[in-house]
């Protein structure tokens, strides 16, 4: 089994080990953009990036190194007193649940050194732990947990440093490729979510029930900017009919005009990519659009975005028939709630805070480990969130 694969959710502990090693390597790469200057200006979407360093060693050492339950996983019981940190302001300064988001800006954090002196420690312990962990479901279920957790945080760090304008050396941005016709689904039962006793499930995927879901079809690949484009040129940040309401508030209050990031349109389509204006190539999935632009995208073209159930088949289903996915973190229709029966994991802050006030993603971007594109893997953000690699598909009416 490959360590960069959707297969991880099952891993052994040997490829767990190496898979933990890769994980930390790709932290550092890309907490190495914000050298030149770690204090960034404090907004919603950011971080100060060594909190988010220090976040990272923090979490894994709280959920296995501290964790007398680890043994135990999902059903470890999360209010039971942890053993101390190495770090003795560990939980004081790195614990999210805790500290505010502004509060972070105003902390006192260890000097860069330490933080990563820290972050070598606890991935010591944290291995040393993991080679004498069961090699059961439950005996991991937390060394996969911060796994998955520190992959979120490194694409974190990729989208911060394009919201700041810093050098973004490696990242593999989407290239061009021919545009493909629409793919249509037959009607289908689906069991939507993940089944007990397949690896590590993230808690708003349990559990599989089935779903009805009628024909439909579907783009097969993300909106280009091609395509976004005619949107722009045919007045669509100007005209409310294509909004909703809370869309068109948005609007007005933003000021925006394109997506974020774009500085021309006519004459050659020029976005920011990291510290560089470059220009796109018209057949890449538009970037930087909120959920709000992508639904005002579609009523303007006569088309609906997909729920989440509709992506899934399609991924689960249709990817021999051309549905390509994977560029770009895909906009669906739904709100984010949990499934029939949830329940909180011990990580009970990961999910439940944020139902019915996000939107689903689908999907996985060109920063997105490729071990966290997994088919079922729900994301969700606020709709007015454009700083993520996020885009869309379209569904027909």
């Amino acid at each position: 089994m490959d360590i960069d694969t959707p297969d991880m959710r099952r891993s052994g502990r040997d490829l767990l080990s190496l898979a933990l090693i890769d994980s930390r390597n790709c932290t550092l790469h890309r907490f190495s953009m914000y050298q030149q200057s770690l204090q960034v200006p404090l907004m919603a979407e950011l971080n100060p990036p060594l909190w988010e360093l220090g976040h990272v060693g923090w979490f894994q050492e709280y959920w296995i190194g501290r964790n007398v339950e680890r043994h135990l996983g999902p059903a470890a019981d999360r209010t039971r007193p942890r053993l101390g940190s190495i770090e003795p302001s560990a939980d004081r300064l790195y614990d999210s649940s805790n500290v505010s988001h502004d509060e972070r800006w105003h902390l006192e954090l260890p000097e860069p050194d330490s933080t990563l002196a820290y972050l070598v420690e606890t991935l010591e312990s944290t291995l040393d732990m993991l080679a004498h962990a069961p090699e059961t479901d439950d005996g991991l279920y937390f060394f996969r947990l911060a796994l998955f957790h520190e992959d979120m945080h490194a694409e974190a760090f990729a989208y911060m440093a394009q919201t700041l304008g810093l050098p973004m050396p490696e990242l593999p941005w989407p290239i061009p490729v021919a545009q493909r016709p629409a793919v249509g689904v037959p009607a289908t039962r689906w069991q939507l979510g993940s089944r007990p006793g397949n690896g590590f499930v993230f808690d708003n995927e349990k559990w599989a029930h089935e779903q009805r879901v009628p024909e439909f079809e579907i783009d097969a690949q993300p909106v280009t900017w091609a395509q976004y484009i005619e949107f722009i040129e045919d007045g669509g940040y100007d005209e409310a009919l294509w909004w909703s309401a809370e869309g068109w508030a948005w609007l007005q209050a933003s000021g925006r005009r394109a997506p974020r990031h774009v500085e021309q349109v006519r004459h050659g389509l020029l976005v920011q990519r990291g510290d560089a204006l470059v220009r796109a190539a018209l057949n890449t999935p538009v970037m930087h659009v909120n959920w709000h632009e992508a639904q005002a995208w579609c009523r303007w073209a006569g088309r609906r975005l997909p729920s989440e159930a509709e992506w899934e088949v399609a991924a689960g289903i249709a990817g021999s028939r051309g549905f390509r996915w994977g560029e770009v973190w895909e906009w669906t229709a739904s709100r984010f709630e949990p499934y029939a029966g949830f329940q909180a994991d011990p990580y009970a802050d990961y999910s439940q805070p944020w139902f019915g006030t996000h939107r689903v993603l689908r999907g996985g971007s060109f920063a997105t480990r490729p071990r966290m594109k997994h088919v079922k893997y729900r994301n969700f953000y606020r709709p007015e969130r454009d700083d993520v690699f996020s885009g869309f598909r379209s569904c027909a009416l």
